[in-house]
């Protein structure tokens, strides 16, 4: 029986670093579904597993933890799993991977859609779209990654940021090619390293299963409308 339960919407987004850890780690885990999240959300937040606004909320079972925001489940799942550096300032590091990936997020969704993507904010959007590509770019320089070898933080293993690094921009790449053809050019260390984690077969298996399951869906509703209009 799968010791997780992940409750998010049907579609990649957030909930698709939960799932992209999990399965690095050879983790099996439920899926809540659509109305289950809805019926949590509209009820008391007494009756909750842990207070929330939205998901990803994620259930270990065997521990009997329930953990929501994305960055929180990260660690959590970092902590418990072994997927995080172990020298103090490697482990920040991560963190903070997972917190800019999860601005980036906010970021191309003009936060959750409080605005719809016009030609004119896109535009106004890519240079500063290159200069997040730049931190993964710089990060991974700085430790020795290369276009052929290496992982964002110097390990001798993937851990945590790398995952993160491969679901943010493998993700995006995928479903938005322009975006890909920007990463390889902006950054393509990252690209690489993005590529090479999406090739082990955990990933590249996850990767298939949210075709399958999505199709070419990203965000959803009128914010992904939108942002696929300006990058036609």
């Amino acid at each position: 029986m799968p010791d997780y339960v992940l409750y998010y919407w049907s579609i990649p987004f957030r909930g698709q670093f939960v799932r992209a850890v999990l399965a690095h780690a050879g983790k099996s885990w439920t899926e809540g579904g659509d109305e289950a999240i809805a019926k949590l959300m509209d009820g008391p937040v007494k009756k909750m597993p842990v207070p929330f606004m939205g998901p990803p909320l994620l259930i270990d079972k065997k521990a009997k933890t329930a953990i929501a925001q994305m960055p929180a489940i990260l660690l959590y799942l970092g902590e418990t799993l072994d997927l995080l550096p172990r020298a103090p300032a490697r482990r920040a590091l991560a963190l903070k991977t997972v917190n800019d990936a999860n601005d980036v997020i906010d970021e191309i969704t003009l936060d959750g859609g409080r605005q719809m993507w016009t030609p004119r904010r896109w535009k106004q959007f890519v240079p500063r779209l290159k200069k997040w590509m730049s931190f993964w770019e710089e990060t991974g320089r700085r430790h020795g990654l290369k276009k052929t070898s290496g992982f964002l933080l110097g390990g001798r293993a993937p851990d945590i940021a790398d995952v993160v690094t491969a679901t943010l921009w493998g993700t995006m790449a995928d479903r938005f090619p322009k975006i890909e053809t920007m990463l390889k050019r902006s950054a393509p260390m990252t690209a690489a390293l993005t590529e090479r984690m999406n090739a082990r077969p955990a990933l590249a298996k996850l990767a298939a299963k949210a075709k399958t399951d999505y199709g070419e869906a990203y965000c959803g509703g009128k914010i992904e409308k939108s942002l696929r209009k300006v990058l036609k």
